[in-house]
């Protein structure tokens, strides 16, 4: 039980780290990264949060997966709802300063991408299932044996033209993350020395098997 414990504890903590990533990308004011050019257009257009626009496309991309044959988790739909919520709180909370000048906006997009790929390793490598994001990116890698490099920024740049015919802002930063996200996830993923096509999600299934068992024991 311990370490199902701290293995959604580590599922937690790379949720909010990724979505810190995230803020402190758009914070950088050189423009938001491609996925959020995406929600803060449908959050324009919807009338909601980005936080909100998050869940709902990431509502629509978990469908997406399945039909990849993904499998999904309890990961999966806890990183729906917990990184637009962790988002909408990190912004309400105002803890990320807003850059004032260009060398600071460039150091601040290149740090919130470090620290997004980080988030992403922590919960994808505790096997419960990726967020319906990055279960896009580990199916496509899967089904067509391209990098994850390849593969995620084809992905970034598809919900970027998608997300600025929408009204989302792009600027000079949204180019950096489009054609960076990959190599920063792929480096963190070889630095943890973390092979992301040999992860075999739980699946919800799964999930509860193990609760049955631990119940079962008690």
């Amino acid at each position: 039980m311990k370490d199902e414990i701290l293995k959604y504890l580590k599922l937690f903590l790379g949720f909010f780290i990724c979505s810190l990533g995230v803020i402190i990308v758009i914070k950088s004011d050189l423009g938001f990264s491609p996925w959020d050019v995406l929600h803060q257009g449908i959050s324009k257009v919807g009338g909601i949060t980005i936080g909100q626009a998050s869940i709902l496309v990431g509502m629509g991309v978990i469908t997406l997966d399945l039909f990849l044959g993904e499998q999904i988790g309890s990961g999966t739909i806890l990183n729906i709802l917990f990184i637009g919520s962790f988002m909408d709180l990190i912004l309400f909370l105002d803890i990320v300063p807003l850059s004032s000048n260009m060398v600071m906006g460039v150091f601040m997009m290149f740090l919130g991408l470090s620290v997004f790929s980080v988030g992403c390793y922590l919960y994808i490598s505790t096997g419960l299932g990726c967020g319906p994001r990055d279960a896009l990116m580990v199916a496509l890698t899967k089904k067509t044996n391209f990098s994850v490099r390849a593969v995620r920024n084809t992905i970034e740049i598809s919900v970027l033209v998608c997300g600025y015919l929408l009204g989302g802002y792009a600027g000079v930063g949204t180019v950096i993350a489009a054609l960076f996200t990959g190599s920063f996830i792929q480096g963190v993923f070889r630095l943890f020395n973390f092979d992301v096509k040999s992860v075999v999600h739980r699946d919800i299934r799964g999930e509860a098997v193990s609760v049955k068992r631990y119940i079962f024991k008690r």
